[in-house]
């Protein structure tokens, strides 16, 4: 079978530099995203107000390349705690205009503001009484007149030939993360609501707190200081998840030391391991411990810095009501 030739000339390698040129792309969109910042106005707070204090949902819509970026603004809003949802502007007109409310709040895309699938849109979203917002180069577009208020982005030229859009999109894409940056503040979202928000997610996994992942209960060897080594080692065997070390808790039920199986290890190598002797007098006075509150990233940070795999959780008296091991920590990817 003949090989589809390509109808497009290819230039040269000589006549192409692709680090000057990309480079070059690259500067023009970054000095677009700064002054888009520099020139910010009043619309930019009012429309973040807007959408924070939205009853229904954020509905965020564009045409285009503008599709794909409308998907994504939505997307990074839905992951920080306001619900939203994408609507392409044709099929809004066919039907799925019967998704809004006239408690939404629209985010209407289109750096020309002339589009004209948004423009037919725009009156139909209206009629719903839902309250619309264009990002678009000018409020005096199309677009920037008939929307509720309109975030001006201004006019750029494209980056590159300037046939396809680059520099627009990407300044769209910068303002879009810039309003759910500001609504994330003004709705309060937490560390642990962005947890809530993506329980399967790497990110997720790294905003887990200790609590969430520690050994406990059955799971918790623990034992006396008058217990002998050979108890302890009993009691670490026969602990479901069989794990490194026991806790050694003293009155008060609070932690006076650990023992590990690195210990064990270290006192059969010395020749001077005494099965019968108490383990208060091999354990470790001084081990590390962690709080059930603190994020597992500092935990594995604290075995890291200490180059220990396990660590006691205790509670604000000292007692022991966890343990957590580098095992429990390389299933969730952080070492």
């Amino acid at each position: 079978m003949a090989r589809r030739r390509n109808p497009l000339k290819r230039k040269s390698a000589s006549a192409v530099r692709p680090l000057a040129i990309g480079r070059r792309v690259l500067a023009d969109e970054a000095r677009a995203v700064a002054e888009a910042g520099d020139n910010l106005g009043p619309e930019f707070a009012r429309a973040t107000h807007l959408i924070a204090e939205c009853a229904g949902r954020l509905v965020v819509t564009g045409m285009g390349k503008a599709n794909f970026v409308s998907q994504k603004i939505s997307a990074t809003f839905a992951s920080t705690g306001t619900p939203s949802l994408f609507l392409h502007p044709a099929d809004a007109l066919h039907g799925d205009l019967g998704r809004l409310t006239s408690d939404d709040v629209v985010l209407a895309l289109s750096h020309s503001g002339e589009t004209e699938e948004m423009l037919r849109l725009i009156p139909a979203v209206k009629q719903v009484g839902a309250t619309v917002i264009a990002m678009t180069a000018s409020r005096r577009s199309s677009l920037g007149r008939g929307a509720d208020l309109t975030i001006e982005m201004g006019r750029w030229d494209e980056a590159g030939t300037g046939l396809a859009p680059t520099t627009s999109t990407t300044v769209m894409l910068a303002l879009g993360d810039a309003l759910a940056m500001v609504v994330l503040e003004l709705r309060g979202f937490t560390e642990d609501d962005f947890k809530a928000f993506h329980p399967a997610g790497s990110l997720g996994r790294r905003l887990m707190r200790v609590e969430d992942v520690m050994r406990q209960g059955d799971m918790l060897p623990c034992v006396k200081p008058k217990a002998t080594i050979a108890e302890v080692i009993s009691v670490m065997t026969s602990t479901a998840g069989r794990p490194g070390a026991a806790t050694i808790v003293g009155p008060y039920k609070k932690l006076v030391g650990m023992f590990t199986d690195g210990d064990l290890r270290r006192l059969m190598e010395s020749g001077t391991c005494d099965l019968d002797a108490p383990i208060s007098s091999v354990m470790s006075t001084s081990p590390k411990t962690i709080t059930p509150d603190q994020r597992v990233t500092e935990a594995a940070a604290v075995m890291r810095n200490y180059h220990v795999d396990q660590v006691a959780v205790v509670d604000p008296k000292g007692r022991p009501v966890g343990l957590l091991d580098v095992q429990d920590l390389l299933s969730l990817g952080l070492f």
